[in-house]
């Protein structure tokens, strides 16, 4: 048992071929069988090798580990005109020659008479040898298929068109490809989009003519804006790597994506492993998803706080390495990211939270030291240089108790300790606890960042 993700490489994997990819996937899991990734790319005008790349690095950094493939259709044209001909040649295909003036007249023609537009077979009995080649469809019965998600679908072959399944310029068609590849690549099951299904009777009228098996299928509605209108950038971020970029946890987004129009009672959280046990095509909801950014927001914060650390390691190097954050000249990295998780939405602001601990600092931010350095700031920040200097044994208990011990001798409350110590170390005021900031910072650091802001202070009043 096999089923198929087929991007088409015009563009970046967006977020509704994402969650298209990750039903394919589960379902493959949930039966054990493989999972094939094929790239049709018969567009040549509009495929570009930058859209391939973006989609195996999307797959790639979900996880969603194909069993098969990368297979390319632009590799397999010998074996569709060899289907083409033997459809020819059983005279279940033909060639028309008819020019795009008559075929737009017809067209206008049937849409003025209140009749479906459709080819009107004028080349099927010409025995024409050039121009483009029709698949002759079926003018009697029915296509009747059930459909995992629609329920039992029905369409009149006298609905149906001659499809054009080889352009004049030699190139076969997707309705044509698909279904050649999905019976080689013994596809059992086709998860897909909601806007194909009106090309599967054209397809099931393909594989009979064929004398082939027919895939199940399954029609996945598409997603929507939180406006209910059709998904569009003004919605948020589509390419799906940009949601990367952006510091959410893949297994955070295959979580959102999941419960994109699927359930399982009222869970919201599931892991990788539940999803694979409990995901059945039944259970998608027929009618079209909504798109929540904030909900989204919550799921990855939520997994930032539970994963585990590996994982979360794991994903956040690839942030710390664009902000060229060399781990080797601060804390243990593991340690500090249990310290920071916690106050992370995103694994952008959790590698910003770490700046401050690899890397120095030239100067305070304007505004926070303006607001924060007041009179009786420099005498705090020397006992805090004096008091920390004695201290051998760095760690966070040590240097609170030095913090109490200022606030008790000057008869000071907490935040006028605290307040200029955190910008002292961070730079902008942006540190969590200042007792653990200050372990990880460092004993060198932190009480050469307090002789800094005693120097600025020192500098606005000279």
């Amino acid at each position: 048992m096999k089923s198929r993700f087929a991007p088409s490489p015009t563009g970046f994997l967006h977020i509704g071929g994402a969650r298209t990819a990750l039903f394919a996937w589960l379902w493959a899991k949930k039966n054990e069988s493989n999972f094939v990734l094929r790239i049709e790319d018969t567009d040549k005008e509009r495929s570009t090798q930058a859209s391939v790349d973006a989609i195996l690095e999307g797959l790639d950094w979900l996880g969603l580990d194909y069993d098969e493939g990368p297979f390319y259709q632009s590799d397999r044209f010998d074996r569709y005109n060899e289907v083409i001909n033997e459809l020819v040649s059983k005279g279940q295909a033909y060639y028309c020659d008819c020019s795009k003036e008559r075929l737009e007249s017809m067209r206008e023609s049937q849409i003025a008479n209140k009749e479906k537009p459709k080819y009107d077979g004028c080349c099927r009995k010409k025995s024409l040898k050039n121009g483009v080649i029709r698949f002759l469809n079926p003018d009697e019965g029915h296509v009747s298929f059930h459909d995992y998600v629609k329920g039992e679908v029905s369409i009149s072959n006298s609905e149906l068109d001659d499809l054009i399944i080889l352009r004049s310029d030699g190139t076969p068609t997707y309705n044509l490809t698909v279904v050649v590849d999905d019976h080689d690549m013994q596809i059992d099951c086709v998860i897909r989009g909601d806007d194909h299904i009106n090309n599967t009777p054209k397809q099931i009228n393909l594989y009979e003519a064929m004398g082939w098996n027919v895939p199940k299928f399954a029609h996945v509605p598409m997603i929507l804006g939180s406006d209910g209108s059709r998904l569009s950038k003004r919605h948020g971020a589509l390419n799906l790597l940009s949601y990367r970029d952006e510091g959410f946890l893949p297994d955070a987004l295959l979580n959102y994506l999941v419960r994109l129009g699927w359930s399982n009672g009222d869970q919201e959280i599931f892991s990788i492993e539940e999803m694979i046990k409990l995901f059945e095509l039944k259970n998608i909801n027929n009618s079209p998803a909504s798109f929540n950014q904030e909900k989204l927001e919550w799921m990855n914060q939520s997994y930032i706080k539970t994963i585990s650390l590996g994982k979360l390691t794991e994903h956040l190097n690839w942030h710390l390495d664009r902000l060229n954050i060399n781990l080797d000249n601060g804390p243990e990295i593991n340690q500090l990211i249990e310290f920071l998780r916690e106050r992370s939405k995103s694994l952008v602001d959790l590698a910003q939270s770490c700046i401050m601990f690899y890397k120095d600092f030239e100067a305070f931010d304007e505004a926070q030291a303006n607001k924060t350095f007041k009179a009786g700031s420099k005498e705090v920040l020397q006992d805090l240089v004096s008091q920390l200097s004695k201290v051998n044994d760095w760690n966070s208990n040590n240097i609170h108790s030095v913090i109490e011990l200022i606030c008790e001798e000057r008869n000071i409350g907490f935040g006028k300790v605290g307040q200029p110590f955190r910008l002292a170390l961070s730079g902008d005021g942006k540190a969590g606890s200042i007792d653990k900031s200050a372990q990880f910072v460092g004993k060198e650091r932190t009480l050469s960042r307090l002789e800094m802001a005693i120097d600025w202070i020192n500098s606005q009043h000279n």
